[in-house]
């Protein structure tokens, strides 16, 4: 648990701090366009449409292999989130984009199988993971998303991912 004489805020900012350090360490995500909006412990992927991520101009619908690596996205920066918790609410981890060598090793996919639901529209698109088994050495997510109604998700995936050791 974090310090209870450190105020809120101070708390609030190191843990934005650190999830936009592990966010912004991968360009790809950056060029997806993915944004997490972190309420306490609980994060949720955005995905922002663009007229790039299309895949068939005729429906329009987003792309298959867009709406994988959102999902993968989503389930590996919630993993990473969940398995540095402790660590950062103590204090002992702060990653830092501008000391490379702060940042944390994120999870290697081991598999990872998609449920294509329906097509993504143009629009934008949301995302929650959750981690179903998270161990030293392998773990487990599941994640799903949707855009305009969280009980219709397009798109839900289960990894299984190795973790970082070290």
């Amino acid at each position: 648990m974090s310090d209870r004489n450190e105020p809120l805020a101070q708390v609030k900012s190191r843990r934005d701090a650190a999830l936009a350090a592990m966010v912004e360490g991968v360009p790809y995500i950056a060029w997806l366009g993915v944004r997490f909006d972190r309420r306490g412990d609980e994060l949720t992927a955005t995905l922002p449409f663009a007229e790039r991520l299309i895949g068939n101009p005729a429906l329009p619908a987003l792309h298959g292999g867009v709406t994988a690596a959102f999902l993968e996205t989503a389930a590996i920066v919630e993993l990473t989130w969940t398995a540095l918790w402790d660590d950062m609410e103590a204090g002992r981890l702060a990653p830092d984009v501008t000391r490379p060598d702060s940042l944390p090793r994120l999870p290697k996919t081991i598999d990872f199988t998609i449920d294509y639901l329906r097509s993504g529209l143009p629009r934008d698109a949301f995302a929650r993971a959750r981690v179903v088994r998270l161990g030293r050495r392998y773990s487990s997510v599941q994640v799903e998303a949707w855009q305009d109604n969280r009980a219709r998700p397009f798109a839900q995936a289960t990894g299984h991912f190795l973790m970082p050791q070290g």
